[in-house]
């Protein structure tokens, strides 16, 4: 079978590809055996080896499995990038459990509902956040501490009521394992919350062979770059919440033996310290981390000649940054497109053809077809825009119990991406729009749906309509436009800012308030965003042409 994209394949990459995949704790146990004494993660100056992470994900496996973890269990995760996070996710899948991923940057009301919708039954978070952390019912709670693998926990008295520290965790299990689960490949690994094509957040269903899958259609591809097992060491900012860094770092690190240099957040001097002392060779971002760089009084001091790769991805790159970027760095962004549900493989740029605004081509394993926007039964040709639809190993098979939604979303075996874009004649993908009203902000999904719930609350405010604009800094930022109840009083930004902040999380909060007298509608009065989107990009149109 031929695809279009094939013929720009870097030579000895093949579309058709499909090697036997191990599910992720066959990854981990093959891991251990192979690279005993390899550095696997270094994290707020502590360095733990493959030997090491795999007896403590056993202790904390064993002692998951005595709280009732299991088969068909399902474990929030609500963690900075520590090794904490790491531990837990292969500890859960180890007792056969299922890890839901949950941002620290979420808001209460999110977090709880992220609870319910995922049946989750246990949270491990970290101490700073648990305190900000509302318990759904019957959930029980495991605080992590910066200072947990050297031994010293979260003291007693700092621990919310009812909750054990993740000391108790790493401690030898009172009684061993007779029989650890064997997942297959078809078991639930994750459910990562996604806004899908709605701009509404679901749990999407990753099983063990999705997200082996995805890891090994960047494996596949990373070896034209020279990334050799064992010998790796990636620099990891990006939040491991977040399917991006998750798969495409976490997973295939622990797959091929690579090193993890952990950053709990993002600081750029931070990350260039890292760069200067640890020569990583591996470094996957969003655009406002790569600004940052680019616009570091330090960046010419720095030496980034280790780097063998470095992508971005969660947000479209511009080509300006792309530009600024391999100017003062010396190497080149290769950019690339996926989703929670398909991973997130989807598309790569490959370094030796890259064409400007492209994401660039489909992943071994992976089609994509552009189908018509009127008919998502057709399938359209070369440099004809319609919606982006995929379909691969790689691809969720649905949102956890919403089968409506999962119809929804799926056309001829395809998942319908929300995205529209064409391929080009030599299968480059270019996005064009979305259909989906979800706003990119630094990489992160903003829904604004929710944002405009949080903004009814106001008892100012008569009609809210939220959308995305332009913003330099982080790609898109949320823009509110309201309408005031009658006899009320208008209120600045900040002040909204203030009202929403105990309802959305930072990332979501409005940057940019407009008041209106009248909101558009459609001829049967349903709110309408298309003219309000159509105005900001005019706008943004002419003050570029400035």
């Amino acid at each position: 079978m031929t695809m279009l994209w094939e013929k720009s394949y870097p030579p000895g990459v093949d579309w058709n590809s499909e090697p036997p995949l191990p599910t992720l704790v066959e990854d981990l146990d093959r891991a251990v055996a192979t690279w005993p004494t390899q550095p696997f993660l270094t994290c707020m100056g502590q360095t733990v080896d493959f030997a090491t992470f795999g007896a403590l994900c056993t202790r904390v496996a064993a002692n998951l499995a005595a709280l009732g973890v299991g088969p068909g269990v399902h474990v929030g995760l609500h963690l900075p990038n520590t090794p904490h996070f790491v531990l837990a996710f292969y500890a859960v899948l180890k007792a056969g459990g299922v890890v839901v991923p949950m941002s620290p940057l979420d808001a209460e009301r999110e977090l709880t509902h992220k609870q319910v919708k995922a049946d989750v039954r246990l949270v491990v978070s970290f101490a700073g956040l648990a305190d900000k952390l509302p318990l759904a019912p019957g959930v029980r709670l495991v605080v992590a501490g910066p200072a947990d693998v050297a031994g010293q926990g979260v003291a007693a008295e700092a621990l919310p009521a009812g909750a054990l520290p993740f000391t108790a965790l790493l401690a030898p299990a009172a009684a061993p394992v007779a029989g650890w689960p064997a997942p297959t490949l078809d078991d639930l690994a994750a459910l990562q919350f996604s806004g899908g094509t709605t701009g509404l957040p679901k749990p999407a269903m990753l099983t063990h062979r999705n997200l082996s899958a995805s890891a090994d259609a960047y494996d596949t591809f990373s070896r034209f770059l020279g990334l050799a097992p064992g010998q790796e060491t990636l620099l990891v900012a990006l939040p491991l919440f977040h399917i991006y860094a998750l798969d495409t770092l976490m997973v295939r690190a622990m797959r091929n033996g690579y090193r993890m240099i952990l950053h709990p957040r993002w600081d750029t001097d931070a990350v260039l310290d890292s760069i200067q002392a640890y020569r990583p060779t591996l470094f996957a971002g969003v655009p406002t981390m790569h600004r940052a760089i680019a616009s570091s009084p330090r960046v010419k001091d720095i030496d980034f000649s280790s780097f063998k790769f470095i992508g971005s991805g969660g947000a479209p790159l511009p080509v300006e940054l792309a530009h600024e970027f391999e100017a003062v760095t010396g190497k080149p962004v290769l950019e690339g497109w996926g989703m929670s549900e398909t991973s997130p493989a989807g598309t790569i740029t490959p370094p030796h053809k890259r064409k400007v605004g492209s994401a660039g081509i489909p992943m071994p394993g992976i089609t994509i077809e552009i189908r018509d926007l009127a008919d998502p039964h057709t399938a359209l040709g070369p440099n004809e825009k319609g919606e982006i639809c995929i379909k691969g190993r790689n691809v969720t098979q649905g949102y956890y119990k919403l089968p409506d939604e999962t119809r929804e979303a799926f056309v001829d075996g395809l998942f319908r991406t929300g995205d529209i874009g064409y391929l080009d004649e030599d299968g480059f993908m270019f996005i064009v729009d979305r259909r989906k009203d979800m706003i990119l902000s630094g990489g992160y999904n903003v829904y604004p749906r929710m944002v405009e719930e949080a903004i009814y609350e106001h008892p100012a405010v008569a009609e809210v309509i939220v959308i995305g604009i332009p913003d330099s800094y982080r790609g898109e930022s949320a823009k509110a436009f309201v309408t005031l109840r009658p006899g009320a009083a208008a209120f600045t930004l900040e002040e909204l800012r203030a009202f929403l902040a105990d309802k959305l999380g930072r990332h979501e909060l409005p940057a940019a308030l407009e008041f209106r007298d009248t909101l558009p509608k459609t001829a049967v009065g349903k709110l309408w965003k298309q003219p309000l989107v159509a105005e900001e990009r005019a706008k943004a149109a002419t003050a570029a042409a400035e």
